[in-house]
Order: structure tokens, then C-alpha cells, then sequence
């Protein structure tokens, strides 16, 4: 019989979701996406995008669903995410692959526009909900790929080093766990130009860890 899945509330912030002793991967997929924790705060209303299935060995972790992805319901399906496949020297296939690579953002929906006209953070309620226990259910994961500050903050924490650049240049001290990268938006093309050590030094041993994972 499968498990029963209760979402406790307490005050302002909600509580993780509670799901017993029986409950899997898919059932816990299952329920995030038909999460509505964030529901009044989302403009576009909830549509949660995430993938994950128990054997994948490797996990990204960036930031939230941008306008495109919040339509077509596929995660990186925008110009940042071929970069990112661009970086992973990975096949399109291969990446949306869910037995091999579970994929996780900080938040699960669409977030809105804040006053520059970039995307908002991803909404604060979402990963404290929901990653602990999808993290719990995908026990073979070997190295999570850390996409952007808000992920490098929630995973590393006081490890972390006083910039995002300072945290990817140090990306050594995080393996063989975590490995931080920058947000593969076409807005960072400056900031891959003047650190040229991200593609001559980090990229190769991304490419080799993560060949060897799918």
C-alpha cells in the first residue's frame, strides 16, 4: 500500500512534508510537483519542474525555471541550459536522461521578475520543503553540481568563500561531494572571459567526473 504524504504547517514558514516509512522516490517526485505551497507568490501560478529517478549518480542543483522552462515543463530547456551542456560535454539525451542525472533546482517554479528585469531568487520556502527528502531517496548520487549562488549557499554554507567567484575558483575543497559552477546564463559570457582558469583548469575534470557518472 503506498505511503500517505502530510504536509504539516506552523506559523508563516511551512513545515517539511512528512511521508512514511514506505514512501519512494517517484511518490515523493509526485508530491512536490503538486506542490502549491507558493502558490499566491508565483505569477505565472505553480508549475514545480524537477526530475529524479533512484539510480542516477549525478544531481544538479541550479536556480529556478525561467519563463521558457515554465511552459514547456523541461528543466534547462533555454539558451543557459546549452551552455551548461556545452560545459558538461554532454548529450542532450543523455542529460534528460533521469536515471542518470536527477535535476533538482533551488526552486521548483517560475519566480517573476524582480525591479531590473531579471529573474527573482528562487522562492525561499522550496528547497527547505522539498530537498531533503529527494536528496534521501536518491542514495547513489556521487557529486551534485552546485549552479549558482543561491545553490553554493544552501549546500556549503559556512564553506563557502565571500564571492561566487572565490567559491568556484576553490572548487577543488568541495569534491568529491559538491563541485560549485557559475550560472551558465549568456549574461556571465563576461565573467567566463575574465577568468579564463574555469575553462582551461575546472571544465576538463568537470567533463572527466561527470563521464565517468552517466
Amino acid at each position: 500500500m503506498a505511503g500517505k504524504t502530510k504536509t504539516k504547517t506552523s506559523g508563516k514558514a511551512p513545515a517539511p512534508p512528512v511521508f512514511d516509512a514506505d514512501a519512494g522516490l517517484a511518490e515523493i517526485v509526485a508530491a512536490a510537483r503538486a506542490c502549491r505551497v507558493c502558490a499566491a507568490h508565483l505569477p505565472l501560478g505553480p508549475r514545480p519542474v524537477l526530475r529524479a529517478e533512484p539510480a542516477a549518480r549525478l544531481m544538479i542543483i541550479g536556480q529556478a525555471p525561467g519563463t521558457r522552462v515554465h511552459e514547456s515543463g523541461i528543466p534547462w530547456n533555454d539558451r543557459s541550459g546549452l551552455r551548461l551542456r556545452d560545459w558538461l560535454a554532454m548529450e542532450e539525451e543523455v542529460f534528460y536522461d533521469a536515471t542518470r542525472v536527477a535535476i533538482v533546482p533551488m526552486g521548483f517554479c517560475y519566480p517573476g521578475v524582480d525591479a531590473k528585469g531579471g529573474d527573482k531568487p528562487p522562492r525561499p520556502e522550496c528547497a527547505p520543503l522539498w530537498h531533503p527528502p529527494l536528496r534521501a531517496a536518491l542514495p547513489d548520487v556521487e557529486l551534485t553540481l552546485l549552479v549558482g549562488m543561491y545553490a553554493q549557499t544552501q549546500y556549503l554554507g559556512r564553506r563557502r568563500q565571500k564571492t561566487l567567484t572565490e567559491t568556484v575558483r576553490h572548487w577543488r575543497d568541495y569534491l568529491p561531494e559538491f563541485l560549485p559552477l557559475p550560472h551558465p546564463s549568456w549574461r556571465n559570457t563576461a565573467w567566463l572571459k575574465k577568468n579564463p582558469w574555469f575553462e582551461s583548469d575546472l571544465l576538463p575534470e568537470l567533463r572527466k567526473r561527470v563521464g565517468k557518472l552517466v
